[in-house]
């Protein structure tokens, strides 16, 4: 299974959606502790491949997803930080990281948009800090090249 999400042609709507599944499944496999390929394939109506590529992409990249949430949450370590909000700041770092079709602020603003919907009243400012911090090097990065 592949986790780039390239070629999506889903409209504006779609991808909301796809991250909002993808927030679920994610939450589902913490919960139940189990892979996410697991919860992907149990579901009744399959997801569509950005929902997919981007749950894939948040477990296979975990552990550097993890990495760089951690270098950019001041004062927060992982195992203190709620679970919706690490699981959203994974969300967001996948598609900052490995979604380059996708523009930072577009990723930012729909992370920070769920985290407001599903998470505490003071998740959306965090959110937003650790992303657009992260972003910030992600777009650095960029010019670089």
């Amino acid at each position: 299974m592949s986790s780039q999400g390239g070629g999506y042609v889903g409209g504006i709507g779609s991808r909301r959606e796809a991250r909002e599944q993808a927030l679920a499944l994610l939450y589902e496999a913490e919960v139940k502790g189990a892979p996410v390929a697991e919860v992907i394939e149990a579901q009744v109506v399959p997801p569509d491949p950005y929902t997919v590529a981007l749950v894939v992409g948040v477990s296979e990249h975990r552990g550097e997803l993890d990495a760089s949430i951690d270098a950019h949450s001041r004062n927060w370590r992982l195992d203190r930080m709620p679970t919706l909000d690490l699981l959203l700041l994974r969300l967001g770092a996948e598609e900052l990281l490995h979604q380059p079709d996708v523009p930072p602020a577009v990723t930012i603003n729909e992370i920070v948009e769920l985290a407001k919907t599903y998470s505490t009243d003071e998740s959306g400012r965090f959110v937003n800090g650790v992303l657009n911090a992260l972003g910030t090097g992600v777009a650095e990065d960029d010019g670089a090249r």
